[in-house]
């Protein structure tokens, strides 16, 4: 099922239940495209969630491959 065939069976579910129709397919991709080509071009800030300040160094203290600690499976 294409998006023209799923937008007409939410119209005529929409009619037959008395509720105001849906938007048509592709209405906001303009906008959604452009915040996210702004989001992408704009420069992290460590501040930001998801973004790391430092990175990690394999051994560090706290991460998995600290030696001397065993792993979960006792190996």
């Amino acid at each position: 099922m294409n998006a023209t065939q799923q937008h007409l069976l939410d119209l005529h579910r929409a009619a037959r239940l008395s509720q105001p129709a849906p938007p048509p397919p592709g209405r906001h991709d303009r906008s959604v495209l452009r915040d996210l080509y702004r989001r992408l071009r704009r420069p992290a800030t460590p501040s930001e969630p998801g973004t790391l300040s430092e990175p990690h160094t394999p051994g560090e203290p706290g991460t998995l491959s600290e030696p001397g600690t065993p792993s979960p499976s006792g190996v």
